[in-house]
């Protein structure tokens, strides 16, 4: 490998927080109970923790610094000021609605936008998301590029939405029809895909056309502007700042988890330009979060998110986060792992089918392989496939997704280079012995986005 093509790390450190390897016998016993379900597992038993980039980063002394200027006055709070003026700066929206979390924003926008019977269409589902869009009567309709479902194609945009698929369901099902169509920059499950500049412009054009909006799921929003900065023709001298609010200008609004590309520990917002439905989101968010002026965070909080988003604009920043999780991936592919091709933005995620292949899909394999990393190495990881699907509403039948993977989420200037080859190491050593995986079955299945509290027993 060359590893010349990796920067370092961008920061220096200032704090560490010790962490402990337990013992096999005592990894195998913690897995046991937590239901062979690596949501479940106490952090105290975690060497090195994957199992998401989501509120896991680390703040930097800016952030840390705004969290003593916070205003928790109740309502009409500065920091609010300085996170809606940061995110009309970067993102352009007329209104901005601050929720908990990103999935807070989720449903606001799903109750307000979404009538009973509508169809929703989107590149490629997410858990929540979908779940919102499904609980306020949507029904959900894949319209990403075919190949995204491919873990053995490396093609650049995998994210993209398939523009032919797009209008063909709006004139099958009617424009009146069509509740909105979301956009995820960039795709999770499909890997952490981008969307193209190209992409997003041509799909603004259509929904215009047809008169319907275009709402992103923001939440890895800088990534995907790297990603359009080193791969898109024409954007290469451009600013991480510029390509974000052209991207953002093909929208009619976003949902943003701001736990990831916001670089904090909790908090997110709901982006629009209809005053109508940003009336209707303030008057729910009253209901569901708190008052429009803090949704759902303290007001440090709010503070930190606003420096967060400045700084996932920094390209120093951006590059050394894209490189780290393309470095693991670099490793794996060198020794011959199955994984998702290209890697993405966020994680790497290993190919389930191709590295259990004695394992059918009702066996749970990715659910199987992510248990096992974590008995062998203490690297907790989690699933993303059949678990993660979950079941069809109306037959009950479980969802077959054609991805079964298991994900390898990096926090943002969490870890070092040393880290990913001790994960490395971890994943090449399991793949030597991947015929002895025992695949898993369902011993409590909860009746909503089952794989966050599920447990399980070995066949």
């Amino acid at each position: 490998m060359d590893y010349s093509k990796y920067p370092a790390e961008p920061f220096r450190i200032k704090m560490v927080e010790p962490v402990a390897m337990i013992s096999r016998k005592e990894r195998e016993r913690a897995a046991k109970e937590a239901g062979y379900n690596t949501f479940l597992l106490n952090s105290a038993d975690v060497y090195i923790d994957l199992l998401t980039d989501s509120g896991t980063n680390a703040m930097s002394d800016r952030q840390w610094a705004g969290l003593l200027l916070g205003d928790e006055a109740y309502s009409g709070s500065r920091n609010f000021k300085h996170l809606e003026n940061t995110v009309k700066d970067l993102f352009g929206f007329k209104y901005v609605v601050p929720t908990h979390q990103g999935r807070g924003a989720e449903n606001l926008l799903s109750t307000i936008a979404i009538r009973p019977g509508q169809y929703v269409l989107g590149n490629m589902y997410f858990t929540t998301t979908r779940f919102h869009q499904e609980n306020n009567g949507g029904i959900f309709v894949d319209i990403i590029r075919d190949e995204a479902h491919d873990a053995t194609l490396n093609v650049p945009f995998k994210g993209n939405i398939d523009l032919e698929k797009l209008e063909r369901v709006i004139v099958e099902k009617g424009a009146a029809n069509i509740a909105y169509v979301c956009l995820a920059i960039t795709v999770n499950l499909a890997g952490g895909q981008p969307v193209s500049m190209q992409n997003m412009r041509e799909v603004s054009e259509i929904c215009k056309r047809y008169g319907v909006k275009v709402f992103y799921d923001a939440t890895r929003f800088a990534e995907n502007a790297y990603f359009i900065k080193e791969q898109e023709p024409g954007y290469a001298d451009k600013s991480i700042a510029d390509i974000t609010r052209e991207m953002f200008s093909y929208a009619d609004g976003c949902t943003m988890s701001g736990k990831k590309d916001g670089i904090v520990n909790i908090g997110g917002f709901l982006c629009l330009n209809d005053e109508e439905l940003y009336t209707e989101a303030t008057e729910l968010v009253t209901v569901y979060e708190g008052m429009p002026s803090y949704g759902g965070m303290a007001g440090r909080d709010m503070e930190a998110l606003a420096i967060g988003l400045k700084e996932s604009m920094q390209f120093e920043y951006i590059e050394h986060r894209i490189k780290q999780v393309r470095y693991l991936g670099d490793r794996l592919l060198a020794a011959g792992i199955p994984i998702i091709e290209p890697v993405g933005g966020h994680a790497v995620f290993l190919d389930a089918r191709r590295f259990c292949p004695h394992l059918e899909q009702t066996q749970l394999p990715a659910q199987s392989l992510a248990n096992e990393l974590y008995i062998e190495s203490g690297v907790r990881s989690m699933e993303r496939g059949i678990v993660s699907a979950g079941r069809d509403r109306v037959t009950g039948e479980n969802h077959m997704p054609k991805l079964e993977t298991v994900r390898l989420a990096i926090p943002r200037r969490v870890y070092t280079y040393k880290h990913m080859d001790v994960v490395a190491d971890a994943v090449i050593r399991l793949y030597q012995r991947r015929h002895e995986i025992r695949g898993l079955r369902f011993v409590y299945e909860p009746k909503q986005l089952r794989f966050f509290t599920a447990r399980f027993e070995h066949i």
